[in-house]
């Protein structure tokens, strides 16, 4: 089986992480097409320097799909402290230093890559220096990933439409064909509007989902996100998803069930993020075929999907698919 996993942030890097142990075994190769829209931290300031994608979300793929020792995987996340490289993470600069040296932001990607010993691929959505931008529904434009959501958490307002800039920008013909040669394409988890939707803003990789014969699965978000998607159920989520993105229709929709423990509950509710309700029902009534299981791990501080729980419902939600006449 071929994947495509499209997305960016924690959520694309966590899902690689489940996806990867399947590589050679399920799935025959992995992709992961990355946003590279990001404005803020040590990606920002890059951007900014250098007129280049925003390498933060390759980074972190690069990490979550590499085989190679702890130590070098620890080194690409290092951040610097003090002086004038203060936040920034040695993967960023290890990637633009090998985007200068090469002349090419694709060749610095598997550079790294073949370095960390990556079992998938990640390419970016685009080479180009994009950026986002949003409408929101107080008549506001706002430009940039981390402005958008702090726009939206500090007004609390709406997202009413987003787009990016230049729309014309092209996306490597490496995504192109993975995409259209894919038997699974996922789309999520993660930040809803600054993650997931800007891929597909792009008209090269909005038309090759939409040629594609491939399983198209969406996966809802466990929590909701302050500034994007305050208040949001499951349904809420996929109909954004659809509306925003241009895609006509997915065939499966992944939602998390289990509520986090009270402690972590607690905390998070203090930041004004709370579990996604499952509505499930709803989703199903639009035709739409549901997975609903138990996805968020037990250990971890954070709510996150738990990588081979969301790995292993996958290889079960394509091949239920594949045995159907």
């Amino acid at each position: 089986m071929n994947i495509v996993a499209i997305g960016g942030g924690t959520g694309l890097s966590s899902l690689l992480r489940g996806l990867k142990k399947e590589v050679g075994e399920r799935v025959k190769s992995l992709s992961a097409i990355v946003t590279v829209a990001d404005s803020g931290g040590s990606t920002g300031r890059l951007r900014k320097a250098y007129n280049l994608p925003a390498p933060g979300d390759i980074r972190n793929c690069i990490v979550a799909l590499s085989e190679s020792e702890q130590i070098m995987q620890q080194l690409f996340q290092y951040r610097f402290k003090g002086g004038e490289l203060e936040g920034h993470a040695f993967g960023n600069l290890f990637l633009i230093a090998l985007t200068d040296i090469t002349g090419s932001f694709m060749m610095s990607i598997k550079i790294a890559s073949q370095i960390l010993r990556t079992k998938g691929d990640i390419i970016p959505a685009t080479v180009g220096d994009v950026h986002l931008c949003a409408e929101f529904s107080d008549g506001k434009v706002v430009m940039g990933e981390e402005e958008i959501t702090n726009y939206g958490k500090e007004n609390k307002v709406r997202i009413k439409r987003i787009w990016i800039q230049p729309e014309d920008t092209l996306t490597p013909i490496d995504a192109v064909g993975r995409i259209e040669s894919a038997d699974m394409i996922t789309f999520g988890p993660g930040s809803l509007y600054t993650s997931i939707i800007p891929n597909l803003l792009i008209k090269d990789i909005r038309e090759a989902v939409e040629r594609s014969n491939a399983l198209k699965v969406f996966i809802v978000n466990a929590m909701t996100q302050p500034g994007e998607t305050d208040g949001f159920t499951a349904y809420d989520h996929l109909m954004t998803f659809l509306k925003h993105s241009g895609i006509k229709k997915v065939d499966a929709v992944i939602v998390n069930t289990k509520m986090p423990s009270s402690s972590i509950l607690k905390r998070y509710l203090d930041e004004g993020q709370e579990p996604v309700v499952p509505d499930i029902a709803r989703i199903a009534r639009e035709g739409f075929n549901v997975y609903a299981e138990d996805l968020i791990g037990d250990k971890e501080d954070f709510v996150r999907h738990d990588p081979d729980r969301l790995a292993d419902l996958l290889m079960r939600v394509y091949y239920n698919y594949a045995v159907l006449p």
